[in-house]
């Protein structure tokens, strides 16, 4: 008898940290980089607008006369971003993440953001299922 997959729930980052679309790009590549974060999704009235990453801030950042503090997040998030709900099943959302080549997936539940599930917890859930169904 094969285990029941997962629910991306049990891997996600409940609670995740956000930014607004209309707060400073500065203010958010400086918390980014202090937290060691890759992905942070990008909210507007408590809904979910995109998603910011490092690449959105680098390549702004190294586009000529470009000037971070002057800008918005708005001005480099990524709009639109995959969203799923936590009880959608890991393997899922990794096949849906390889195929559109994402870096992570909002988690939402009611409309509201409730986590979220980047390649790193795709890698952490694959060496854990690998451990423990595999022995």
């Amino acid at each position: 008898m094969t285990k029941a997959i997962p629910q991306i729930k049990k891997y996600m980052v409940t609670q995740p940290r956000f930014v607004e679309k209309d707060q400073s790009l500065y203010e958010a590549a400086t918390l980014m980089q202090k937290e060691g974060f890759r992905h942070l999704p990008v909210l507007y009235n408590g809904q979910i607008e995109g998603v910011l990453s490092m690449t959105d801030v680098n390549l702004v950042t190294a586009l000529k006369g470009s000037d971070i503090s002057k800008m918005k997040v708005m001005d480099a998030y990524t709009p639109n971003p995959l969203t799923v709900t936590p009880e959608t099943l890991v393997d899922e959302v990794c096949r849906s993440m390889a195929q559109q080549k994402l870096g992570c997936v909002l988690v939402k539940d009611n409309e509201h953001l409730v986590g979220i599930f980047t390649w790193i917890d795709a890698l952490n859930a694959m060496d854990e299922l690998l451990h423990t169904r595999l022995k």
